[in-house]
């Protein structure tokens, strides 16, 4: 299935023995203010981070903030997203502190339901071009819920990717959020 949807929204999608967990991250029992990949190594052509996860804020749903080698200035992103009740809803924004997109559970919803997210940052190690993003996340609440589609991409600068950090809008990662990231060959 997820080799069908990255076909999807960018071309071929590599054979499953291409992807190489670099490091996974799980949220304890204090929950977390952010979630950080740092360190990453230079064997790969594309990062891909997935996970699942919740916050504490007491909001029906909330955002994650995604920001690169600590940079906190002139990301821009799209974003398409819809409820369950069919309404669907598309939006656009310029110099950003970071890249926002939807679907992460907050701390009101069911107990077991935590949002999930995929996460394609491309060419991470080009130092030629602006970092590009393509997010994938969402959570069903019984017939309820919220999807989205989001790209976005730093406009400050080319460097290399180093490190990754996930900040949820409002609140804290609660207990079992968990995020891995992965290098693509």
């Amino acid at each position: 299935m997820l080799n069908n949807i990255a076909a999807l929204i960018g071309g071929a999608a590599p054979a499953v023995g291409d992807y190489e967990s670099i490091q996974t991250y799980t949220v304890g029992s204090g929950g977390a203010a952010d979630i950080s990949f740092s360190a990453i190594g230079t064997d790969w052509k594309h990062l891909q981070i997935r996970g699942i996860s919740r916050s504490t804020d007491s909001a029906a749903y909330t955002q994650t903030k995604l920001t690169i080698n600590g940079v906190t200035t002139n990301y821009t992103l799209h974003q398409l997203f819809a409820d369950g009740g069919g309404t669907a809803t598309a939006y656009g924004t310029t110099g950003q502190a970071s890249t926002q997109f939807e679907a992460m559970t907050a701390d009101t919803a069911t107990a077991s339901i935590y949002g999930a997210t995929i996460i394609d940052i491309l060419d991470y190690q080009s130092v030629n071009k602006y970092k590009t993003f393509r997010i994938l996340a969402g959570y069903d609440a019984n017939g309820s819920g919220r999807m989205a589609l989001t790209s976005g991409m730093t406009t400050t600068n080319t460097n290399a990717v180093t490190s990754v950090t996930l900040t949820p809008r409002f609140g804290n990662f609660k207990q079992y959020s968990s995020f891995a990231l992965y290098g693509i060959k």
